[in-house]
């Protein structure tokens, strides 16, 4: 056991002793009723399961969510969750069992209690406060200890996510028959996250005689990785990586789904169903020349009526008007389709309202533009976005561009692809492992008329791992 997960556990024993005698085990006992909601099923469905954690605080990271406001947190959690998780260690994770009270009286799915257990009262005060299951680490139990809390859990009908971190424990959760086995990708020694922990524990399963589900838990931050690691487990206990971002909802529908542009919207009701569909971004065209221009006071209307993330796209535009626009609709990010230079970035850098991106395309004909690296060290640049070129016609083309000229020497992150993606190929777009898919044409029934059940399709097949 690592020095910081003993201390963890030492002063566990301590605040036990101060609970126990404040609310006895005698009156937490009385009236239990087993738990209706099970884990194990909810992370059996068809495509992997999401374990969505109220996480205030950490001993790697401090203060993560100083703002721990769970209503926010529930309705961004809800509708995309398998399951809920909650903190309720005090003094390391600031977390509280009012916390877990809360959740549990609010929420449909099934809610673990995640706490370091380490005796049977702890198994009682969870279903106490309503939890359906809790976490059982092999880091911390000794296989006596675990067998005697998961008997007492299993009479009380609450599902135990069994936690390893290495060989050893892996090989206990085979002998224990544990059925939703966490493996957690951080060194419980130095702090730090390998999702190869994951990659290389999963292999021993082959091992298991039993039915059981895997999740992955701890340095999952993006839906990249949740692609790289879908193919060998059922779920992902997901907490810090989305307790630190100020707009939670975008977080979780950017890790379930990744980061999705649906371009060329020219009407409100279409751009709310993208939205609500799974879309980060939507995105308005002003160039005169394009078949789904709208004009500022079309496009007001729209952010007016469905409030969200908008980029502006402009090709080779006054910068005035490009400045009014951004400031009149708030813009999230300009998208840059023309000649646009250095010095005109520059200069839209000085003028943007502050948190607007500044996005620049360029076309790909054959090989990728020699000046895409130097694209992607621009600082007036806070993205690059590569579309299929014809001609001198970069954008609007309808056609992909060869996506294997990405390769993972580019610096990704910075990198949007776009050009003929639709429900048949997005799967293929995204795992070029660029961050961001920009979508138009795939996903319409005439130039700037979108199909509600084309982009219904388009997120299916994102969330279809």
């Amino acid at each position: 056991m690592s020095n910081v997960l003993a201390k963890i556990v030492e002063h566990k024993h301590v605040e036990l002793a101060e609970r126990m005698t404040a609310l006895p085990l005698e009156t937490v006992k009385a009236n239990l009723t087993p738990s209706t909601k099970s884990l194990f099923d909810a992370l059996s469905a068809p495509n992997a399961g999401f374990i969505l954690e109220c996480k205030k605080a950490s001993p790697s990271k401090g203060l993560i969510r100083e703002k721990f406001d769970l209503d926010e947190i529930l309705a961004a959690y809800t509708p995309y969750a398998a399951g809920i998780s909650v903190l309720t260690d005090e003094k390391y994770f600031q977390g509280s069992y009012d916390y877990l009270a809360y959740v549990t009286e609010r929420v449909e799915q099934p809610v673990l209690n995640k706490d370091f257990f380490v005796n049977e009262y702890q198994v009682y005060l969870a279903r106490y406060y309503n939890a359906d299951a809790i976490l059982l680490m092999l880091s911390v139990l000794d296989d006596e200890t675990y067998i005697r809390l998961a008997e007492l859990a299993n009479s009380l009908s609450l599902d135990i996510l069994t936690e390893v971190s290495n060989e050893d424990e892996m090989t206990r959760a085979i002998a224990l028959k544990a059925n939703i086995i966490g493996i957690n990708n951080r060194n419980l020694r130095d702090l730090s996250t390998d999702l190869a922990t994951t990659e290389k524990l999963v292999p021993m399963l082959k091992a298991a005689t039993h039915n059981y589900v895997v999740i992955s838990e701890s340095g999952i931050y993006t839906h990249q990785d949740v692609l790289r690691l879908a193919p060998l487990c059922q779920g992902f206990l997901v907490g810090s990586a989305l307790m630190a971002q100020a707009d939670l909802n975008l977080a979780v529908k950017q890790l379930v789904y990744g980061k999705v542009k649906v371009c060329g919207m020219t009407q409100p009701e279409q751009t709310a169903h993208a939205f609500a569909s799974g879309a980060s971004y939507c995105g308005l065209i002003f160039a005169p020349h394009s078949k789904r221009c709208v004009t500022p006071e079309q496009a007001k209307a729209i952010v007016e009526q469905t409030p969200g993330r908008y980029v502006g796209v402009f090709v080779n535009q006054p910068i005035e008007m490009v400045l009014q626009v951004a400031n009149e609709l708030s813009l999230t990010a300009v998208q840059l389709h023309g000649d646009e230079d250095t010095v005109f970035r520059q200069h839209l850098r000085n003028s943007l309202p502050k948190g607007c991106e500044i996005w620049q395309a360029i076309g790909v004909a054959g090989e990728l533009p020699y000046l895409i690296h130097a694209l992607l060290d621009d600082d007036t640049l806070d993205r690059v976005l590569l579309d299929c070129q014809v001609g001198s016609q970069t954008g609007g083309t309808g056609q992909q561009f060869d996506w294997s000229l990405i390769h993972s020497e580019l610096e990704l992150d910075k990198l949007i692809i776009a050009g003929g993606i639709s429900p048949a190929n997005v799967a293929d777009a995204q795992a070029t492992g660029a961050d961001m898919v920009d979508v138009n044409s795939g996903v319409e029934v005439a130039p700037g008329n979108k199909s509600d059940q084309q982009v219904t399709e388009l997120f299916s097949v994102c969330r279809r791992y």
